[in-house]
Formats: C-alpha cells, structure tokens, sequence
C-alpha cells in the first residue's frame, strides 16, 4: 500500500509546465510539513539550528497541476493525498536519488489575498468542475 497524507504549507509557488507531445500538464511545488514535537522540544532543535519541519517535493498532474499553478501561492496551508515515487538520474557521472509525492487530490485548507489573481479572494467560487480539488470550507475544521 503506498498511500501519503500530508498538511503543510507551500515553500514556492508551483511551477507548470507542459509536456511535449501529448500536452499533459505537470505542476511541481515544494511543501512544508511541521514535524509532530512538544514544544520543548521544537525550542531546543531550533536552539541547535536542527530542522523541525520536513519539505517534500510534490508533483500534480493533469487539471489538477492547473488548477494548482492558477490558484495556490507560496505560504498556502494544504491539504495532499498521493503517493510516494522514488527515482534516479545520472548527472556528471553521478547517480542521484529522488524521492517525491505524485498528489492525486490537493484540498485548499485556507484563503486569503493573493496577487496571482483577483479569483482567488471569491470564497463562492464553484470547484466542483475542477478535477481533484475539493475545497474546505472552514466551519468543517474541527480547530
């Protein structure tokens, strides 16, 4: 079973591209995800310059990576459901390892203003054509 879970912020803005050929879009975006600690704890691997957050590399497809690259920004809270993918290349005769999450279903987890577009402020905009994507809407969230 390779199944991942994952809330966490956007560490840049997602990158779309378009593959050659057939066309298909492919968005990718780094994603903050806090580590699970007390706070003790998370002050003291800050007082020694240790991570207490790890960043994933994720990878969205189709309409989907569209609608990621039209609607999400660096700092936006995230839902992703997807799963691990793990590769290789060989660069300057060096092999080099990647480890990434291909999401199937990203969920907005929070709104707020936004330079990218004027849309995006539209808390009624209607998603459910939008493959993928399910918005949250805040009276859902149990906090």
């Amino acid at each position: 079973m390779n199944n991942v879970v994952l809330i966490g912020r956007l560490t840049r803005d997602p990158e779309l591209r378009y593959l050659p050929g057939n066309g298909t879009a492919v968005a990718k975006f780094g994603l903050a995800v806090n580590r699970d600690l007390s706070k003790a704890k998370k002050e003291e691997m800050e007082s020694k310059g240790q991570p207490t957050a790890d960043f994933i590399n994720i990878t969205v497809w189709g309409k989907t990576a569209e609608s990621a690259a039209n609607f999400l920004v660096k700092g936006r809270l995230v839902g992703i459901q997807g799963r691990i993918q793990t590769g290789s290349y060989e660069k300057d005769g060096v092999r080099v390892y990647t480890t990434e999450v291909v999401a199937t279903n990203v969920e907005f987890l929070e709104w707020g203003d936004s330079n990218k577009s004027q849309s995006n402020n539209d808390s009624s905009f209607d998603f459910s054509g939008i493959e993928g994507f399910h918005p949250t809407d805040s009276d859902d969230i149990p906090f």
